[in-house]
């Protein structure tokens, strides 16, 4: 089957899929927010079906074993949609920090605001930053592990990386350990295409910076390390798929 038809076909049965679990979701609002996580993570899991079933996309983790116990901030590559929903079901009890806007979206924002996401003000400045490490803070106290994408966007795979320093202040503020993930998930869903390329997406959780570093001195290193990693794992999908 052609790549665009299986790429078609795949999109209109992610949405499809995306409408099945809102609707189961809707208890949720009634329950305690870590039913919403639990509907959120069965979601994902069933997206990667799709994708491979559909798409011919498989996933590789490696390094899972490196994630530690307890609260942590993970700051992770973004490279496509595809780590929005993939993340989740690696952790005990994940939460994203998202958009503001996203949370003003009938029923996925209102989901997203029972899993207690934390928003963000772009437009706000250093007063965003504040609201935002104050908001995570709270809900890293109650053992939560926080996904945060350090570029605030989507970048192309291969594309020079911009990392926002709001990842360094945040480190600061809570105090404990960072997991950066490097991933290459860009190459099989790009971004604003509907093409899903077949291979196999590779997540790579690499080694844990301990809290108490100097703010630059673990931007620098995050950004390194994140995407030291990442070009070693597009480089090694190309090789083996020939692109």
């Amino acid at each position: 089957m052609p790549i665009l038809v299986r790429s078609i076909a795949f999109n209109l049965l992610f949405y499809l899929n995306t409408f099945v679990y809102l609707m189961i979701a809707l208890p949720t609002f009634i329950m305690p927010y870590r039913a919403i996580l639990a509907v959120a993570k069965s979601w994902g899991r069933a997206n990667l079906v799709l994708l491979r079933v559909v798409a011919g996309i498989d996933f590789e983790l490696r390094g899972r074993e490196k994630i530690p116990q307890g609260p942590i901030i993970v700051a992770a590559k973004h490279q496509s949609a595809w780590e929005t929903f993939a993340l989740l079901s690696l952790f005990d009890n994940p939460l994203f920090i998202v958009k503001r806007e996203l949370l003003w979206l009938p029923l996925f924002g209102w989901l997203m605001m029972k899993g207690r996401m934390v928003p963000v003000d772009r437009g706000a400045g250093s007063q965003a930053l504040v609201a935002m490490t104050g908001r995570a803070s709270i809900e890293l106290a109650d053992n939560r592990q926080l996904i945060i994408f350090p570029e605030g966007t989507r970048r192309p795979a291969g594309a020079e990386p911009r990392y926002k320093y709001g990842v360094a202040q945040l480190y600061a503020a809570a105090g404990v350990p960072c997991v950066p993930i490097a991933l290459n998930s860009g190459l099989f869903w790009p971004r604003r295409s509907i093409r899903r390329l077949p291979g196999t997406v590779v997540v790579e959780i690499l080694d844990p910076i301990a809290p108490g570093f100097d703010k630059d001195v673990f931007f620098k290193r995050l950004q390194q390390e994140i995407e030291t990693a990442t070009a070693r794992l597009i480089a090694e999908a190309q090789v083996k798929s020939g692109r």
